[in-house]
């Protein structure tokens, strides 16, 4: 597939993408542009997958060469934004794609000059080893068709490239967040194992992570709210309320304790947690 670039600088399809609201809410990005900015659990999720990939690159690639790198279905550019300052100049290529143009319009002032942005549908991105590295951050679980999903980025990557996923973790902590974010499906080890196999990948290895901070999750989503019949400004409300950025010495704390977690967790796994971090591979 190709893709030309259009006014605002966004790379399109000549094929035209439809962004799946039922899937994630377009009106969903502003607050996300708040979280990925302030809150904790960005922070130490995007510090725990930085170690992981740092742990990998040497043993896939060469020192020094040239790898081009996407983030898939990146949102408003978080992701993006802390790569390129925690890695500056690792990879030639650092693009981000997402199926909304509502995201990517806002992605432009996060993500940097340099930074390539693509409107694509994860089940129909058309590359063909293409990238060298790719990211499925917190996308996942919003795709009902996730094998088709991860059959088209492994056809997107080069052989021996890598694909990072991050997915909440266990029905355990399955809770009315999961129903207010649209969640399809929480995720196991054993699930990352069946997506592997069903999509051609090899799947490097599996960890939970946000263990430390798991058992205050559970409790602060025991208090249900009542979300039968609810209308969709109250269900908005409802969201925004319950992911707002904690007060500042709260989400200092919590963030601190998220912490502690890199890189202990990729050395001794975690034998729970409230989200799993994966690491594939197509085959050489």
């Amino acid at each position: 597939m190709t893709y030309s670039c259009e006014a605002g600088g966004i790379f399109m399809p000549a094929t035209p993408v439809v962004h799946r609201e039922q899937e994630y809410d377009s009106r969903a990005f502003a607050l996300l542009h708040e979280m990925q900015t302030r809150h904790f659990w960005y922070a130490g999720r995007h510090r725990f997958v930085l170690q992981a990939l740092k742990l990998q690159l040497p043993k896939q690639f060469e020192a020094g060469s040239p790898l081009s790198a996407i983030d898939l279905g990146g949102g408003c550019g978080g992701w993006v934004k802390f790569l390129r300052s925690k890695l500056p100049g690792r990879f030639s290529e650092l693009a981000l794609s997402d199926s909304s143009l509502c995201a990517l319009a806002r992605a432009e002032a996060v993500a940097g000059e340099g930074t390539a942005r693509y409107q694509a549908d994860l089940l129909k991105l058309g590359w063909r080893d293409r990238w060298d590295v790719a990211f499925l951050l917190d996308v996942l679980e919003h795709i009902p068709a996730d094998a088709k999903a991860l059959i088209q980025v492994r056809e997107a990557l080069k052989p021996g490239g890598l694909l990072f996923v991050t997915t909440p973790a266990l029905n355990f902590f399955r809770s009315y967040n999961d129903e207010l974010a649209r969640h399809v499906r929480r995720y196991t080890k054993q699930d990352f194992a069946r997506l592997a196999e069903a999509s051609g990948l090899r799947l490097l290895r599996a960890c939970y992570f946000m263990f430390f901070l798991s058992p205050l999750l559970w409790l602060s989503r025991l208090r249900r709210p009542e979300l039968a019949n609810k209308d969709d400004s109250e269900m908005r409300a409802i969201l925004e309320r319950t992911h707002r950025v904690p007060i500042p010495p709260v989400n200092v704390l919590m963030k601190w304790i998220f912490s502690l977690e890199t890189p202990v967790g990729l050395w001794v796994p975690f034998p729970w947690g409230t989200s799993i971090l994966g690491v594939f591979q197509k085959p050489r």
